[in-house]
């Protein structure tokens, strides 16, 4: 398979999951505690599923390198730094959040889970420009390293 056709389905899950998100926090405000644990346990499998296929591509294929104009990368790179920070606190906060609703500790769950939203969202909205930027803008650099293609070496 393909960088671009993995990209393009980890980032359906990585979106996926921000909406199933927004649709647990509407289903929690209505009172409707079980369809609002069903649906973020739904959330989490659509962003571990998006975890498993990032992995697996960088791992077995590479990272694709920005491809846009040079004076940009900077940007780019301080932008995907920016995402990666925020996509590694989310996905933290969210196995804390779960946590804390799985056992039931609702004051934590209450008092985190719309941090955790918040913070999922701005990563899914930041991953999907990310995308945007790789293979949409700008046609996407050489698949290499992850260290090369962030850092550039």
């Amino acid at each position: 398979m393909s960088s671009l056709l993995l990209s393009t389905i980890s980032t359906f899950f990585i979106v996926l999951s921000a909406v199933l998100v927004a649709i647990g926090w509407v289903l929690v405000v209505k009172g409707k505690i079980e369809a609002h644990k069903k649906t973020m346990f739904a959330a989490a499998i659509a962003a571990l599923t998006f975890f498993i296929i990032y992995v697996s591509r960088t791992l077995f294929i590479g990272n694709t390198a920005f491809g846009g104009p040079e004076e940009y990368k900077i940007y780019y790179t301080v932008f995907l730094v920016f995402h990666i920070i925020l996509a590694t606190t989310g996905a933290v906060f969210g196995l804390v959040t779960i946590w804390a609703g799985y056992k039931n500790n609702l004051k934590r769950h209450r008092r985190i889970g719309p941090i955790t939203s918040i913070i999922w969202f701005f990563t899914a909205i930041t991953g999907v420009m990310v995308y945007s930027l790789l293979y949409i803008i700008y046609q996407g650099g050489e698949t290499t390293s992850v260290f090369k293609a962030i850092l550039g070496f």
